[in-house]
């Protein structure tokens, strides 16, 4: 158990100085920031997070706030927090202008979608605790990882190509292109995105998706049923594509897929 810290100072994404006082009850809002916490060795000090933080178990197990982006600051202050840590994007403005000019501090952590995203994401974690030098020991072990990684993927003879679909409802398919965590996981994982003439989580229409030929359809479990690869492959987007032919489904973990927290490099692996 790591011992709570003295009152300090940490700059936080938005620029704000933030002092702490106290960090024995954390609410944690971001999939990754409770993770990081966990890792960190103070999970015991959560004692509420978001919908999106569903690892560890332990966390399943906690108070939920709700969503990161709907958040309803009396949900978030009514566990009694000493200290709220909060995935940039966190929202609506308006609840967490109201958080912060509450008597609990709010530190935002950066959402980098890659390996030194993730780094900055750790150590400014636990600066919000007080242990940078535990963050430090983590930032290198994960930055490790991500070293490790590139160099496996770096013997990669070809570049598959492969399409992130967000949503499929009603036969629509919504896909990940460029600027995307998506498009970030798939280069981390030496993948070409099939929809990278695409910016952002966009509709896409059937004769483009068909004309990407995607070898492989990737697909998030996690907040309902998963995308089952009959349903996939029975649309027109991907009828007749290289992946349909191969059944090629990928289904990952939400958070875990596009969370950029210290599992990332694992998570390129799988989909490697």
């Amino acid at each position: 158990m790591v011992a709570p810290a003295a009152a300090h100072h940490v700059r936080d994404a938005t620029g704000r100085t933030v002092e702490v006082r106290d960090t024995a009850r954390i609410v944690a809002i971001g999939s990754s920031v409770t993770e990081i916490l966990f890792a960190l060795g103070v999970g015991e000090r959560v004692v509420a997070v978001d919908q999106t933080s569903t690892y560890p178990a332990a966390a399943r197990k906690l108070p939920n706030v709700g969503y990161s982006r709907t958040l309803a600051p009396e949900g978030v202050l009514s566990v009694g927090p000493s200290l709220i840590i909060a995935i940039e994007g966190a929202g609506p403005r308006e609840a967490l202008e109201v958080l912060e000019h509450s008597s609990v501090p709010v530190v935002i952590v950066p959402d980098g979608h890659s390996a030194e995203g993730v780094i900055r994401k750790i150590e400014m974690v636990a600066a919000a605790v007080g242990i940078p030098r535990k963050g430090a020991d983590l930032a290198a072990e994960v930055r490790a990882d991500f070293t490790q990684l590139a160099r496996e993927v770096g013997t990669l003879r070809r570049h598959p190509k492969a399409v992130f679909v967000l949503s499929a409802a009603g036969g629509n398919v919504v896909v990940g292109g460029s600027g995307t965590g998506a498009d970030a996981m798939f280069r981390l994982a030496a993948i070409d995105n099939a929809m990278a003439a695409v910016k952002g989580y966009k509709p896409a229409g059937d004769e483009v998706a068909m004309a990407a030929e995607p070898e492989a359809v990737v697909v998030m479990s996690g907040g309902g049923q998963p995308l089952p690869a009959d349903l996939i492959f029975s649309l027109p987007a991907f009828k007749g594509t290289p992946a349909a032919k191969d059944k090629k489904l990928i289904t990952l973990p939400g958070s875990y897929l596009l969370g950029f927290g210290p599992r990332t490099p694992q998570a390129a692996r799988d989909l490697a």
